[in-house]
């Protein structure tokens, strides 16, 4: 005999995971494009560039109507360390769905 409420349920579960696929493909396909981006951003924020440029802002030598949130202590480490911890989270998560697999 068939089992109509099992087979809706299953049908649901495929529909919603299908969906959660599809978001999560297009999401990381938006990562991996801007890991390039993060890649000059670590090494402007790592080298002598950034200090030259905070110092510049700090001597008020930098135009006033610059945008210049890159220049802040944080925002630039925030999202390096962000970016490390996304990719230590998927890490984990491939991991524990193989192993599970």
């Amino acid at each position: 005999m068939y089992n109509v409420t099992r087979i809706s349920e299953m049908e649901k579960l495929l529909d919603e995971s299908q969906a959660a696929l599809d978001q999560l493909i297009e999401a990381l396909e938006g990562f991996a494009a801007v890991q390039e981006n993060i890649r000059a951003l670590d090494a402007y924020y790592t080298g002598d560039e950034w200090r030259e440029d905070f110092e510049a802002d700090e001597q008020g030598l930098l135009p006033v109507d610059l945008k210049r949130g890159v220049l802040s202590e944080d925002a630039v480490y925030d999202l390096l360390t962000d970016n490390r911890e996304l990719m230590a989270r998927l890490l984990e998560v491939a991991a524990e769905s193989i192993r599970e697999g």
